[in-house]
């Protein structure tokens, strides 16, 4: 899974380039079914390399992928109307004598990019990857599909609120920025960027494949996007497990609001963890002194934006920085965070700075337009899926109230964002199942979807089963983390489609 993914993740297109009306590019029509020419198409296979430079596509041709476009509408109240392109990626099966069937995958977001995922999701199956053709789709707008952006100056649309209400306001005027740009900027296909319509993308994918049933692996956002297609498509799914599990009830825009402890609590592990290694990152020899450190470079850039090569921190990015090195729990990801609170304290302090390569890389997506698609759609899909407050004030109080307690992260995870200028959905949120066999996965100290909600959604699932990963402030657990334990599970449900007799604790 990328760093953009984790991340909570051009020019303008004026109007965006969809393909013509879909008679000969879907296949024949027939039968009373309007989506018959779209189920019969069979994708033209072919090498997923792109040019000199395309490292994911060398990567799935290493791996013995193959990468097509199946051809989906883009409103499926009128299949007969313009239509827009998915591109997938398959490794098959070959162990062709137990064949499972295929696997496709989503690894969240919503806006990230699942095109590259088969060859290391094929690793972390070990035996059981050679029964299943695994699948990474880039679903509608994303990646290598028909693309959407709204010529944003940012890759994101997490930004902190700052010390007050002019901060506040500020960023208010921003969020209202980001979507009058979407509007002007790719307004006719807004509607249509939604989990709902991804999932009848799936759906028009598995038929594409010639397969009766899929089976799917989706990990954050991608969690939320299997228990709607579940409940769109209720006898089409084999086995499913879900790990980061969102729950439903809970999703929207203000998806990270009540996120504020585990994420200061994956902050004190690794404060812990760099107070252990002060002789290399000097940030202090205390949990307690490192976390004295961040709030000194916070209250820095309250009074002056931070200067750091070529970029300028201020006091609604440094929060953004800290907040989205909190997703991984492991030495490489913690080192990644002291390098970028040295870096900044460093520039707090008046010392010219050339910032870590990571760090760089954060600020290139957060200040830059250099990743403008990906906010664009984060935001028209969390935007199209359900209806956020309209009005201003909503934010600002719900800050206040809870800034005292978590002055750090409130100011994030509460703040207002574009979907509060956004036009209406055009369909009512999805009504979840209240019943599906799957396999849900969650580590107790998930920062970004935390483990009450696993803990909600196996409640309304009483059939499903959770594996529980004790101890880390780790989002994404199987394949990603290294537990044995977990992965083990997984696969054995793979393997064989039997779900766990009981729910499971694994310790980190």
């Amino acid at each position: 899974m990328s760093r953009r993914t984790a991340l909570c993740t051009a020019l303008a297109l004026a109007v965006l380039p969809l393909t013509a009306p879909a008679a000969t590019a879907a296949g024949s029509t027939g039968g009373g079914d309007p989506l018959t020419r779209f189920h019969q198409q069979r994708p033209a296979w072919q090498s997923c390399v792109r040019g000199p430079d395309d490292a994911t596509g060398e990567e799935l041709e290493k791996a013995g992928a193959e990468c097509a476009d199946i051809t989906v509408p883009l409103d499926y109240a009128d299949p007969g109307g313009r239509t827009i392109t998915v591109a997938v990626s398959r490794i098959r099966a070959t162990d062709t004598a137990h064949r499972v069937g295929p696997l496709l995958l989503n690894g969240g977001g919503p806006g990230g990019q699942s095109l590259g995922d088969p060859p290391w999701v094929r690793k972390a199956m070990k035996d059981v990857a050679a029964r299943y053709d695994v699948v990474g789709v880039d679903p509608r707008f994303v990646g290598r599909s028909t693309p959407l952006d709204c010529g944003w100056p940012t890759g994101t649309l997490i930004r902190g609120a700052g010390a007050d209400r002019a901060g506040f306001d500020r960023m208010t005027e921003f969020a209202r920025d980001l979507a009058t740009r979407c509007r002007t900027n790719a307004g006719p296909v807004l509607p249509y960027a939604t989990t709902r319509n991804t999932a009848r993308d799936m759906d028009v994918v598995r038929a594409a494949l010639g397969e009766r049933r899929i089976s799917y692996l989706g990990y954050s956002y991608g969690s939320y996007l299997g228990e709607v297609y579940a409940t769109m498509f209720p006898g089409r799914v084999d086995r499913m497990v879900l790990d980061g599990v969102i729950d439903p009830a809970r999703y929207s825009p203000r998806l990270l609001r009540g996120a504020e402890t585990e994420n200061r609590l994956a902050l004190e592990d690794w404060a812990s963890w760099t107070a252990a290694r002060h002789g290399k990152y000097g940030l202090g020899r205390t949990r307690d002194a490192v976390l004295k450190a961040v709030d000194r470079v916070r209250s820095a850039a309250t009074r002056a934006p931070l200067a750091l090569g070529s970029y300028r921190v201020d006091e609604h990015t440094v929060p953004v920085v800290v907040f989205s090195s909190l997703s991984q729990d492991n030495d490489e990801a913690y080192g990644n965070l002291a390098r970028a609170v040295r870096d900044m304290r460093r520039a707090a302090q008046g010392h010219p700075v050339d910032p870590d390569p990571v760090l760089a890389e954060t600020l290139k997506f957060v200040l830059t337009d250099a990743d403008s698609a990906y906010g664009s759609v984060q935001s028209a899909i969390l935007c199209g899926d359900v209806a956020a407050p309209r009005d201003p004030e909503v934010y600002w109080r719900d800050i206040q109230r809870t800034r005292a307690r978590e002055p750090l992260f409130a100011p994030i995870t509460r703040n207002i964002g574009p979907c509060a200028f956004w036009d209406p959905p055009r369909e009512a949120p999805t009504t979840v199942r209240d019943d599906f066999p799957a396999l849900l996965v969650n580590a107790t100290g998930d920062p970004r979807t935390t483990y009450a909600g696993a803990v909600a959604q196996h409640g309304d699932w009483p059939a499903s089963r959770l594996i529980t990963l004790r101890g880390p402030a780790q989002h994404a657990v199987y394949g990603v983390y290294g537990s044995t334990c977990v992965d083990t599970k997984v696969n054995a449900y793979l393997a064989t489609g039997h779900l766990p007799t009981e729910d499971t604790t694994c310790d980190a």
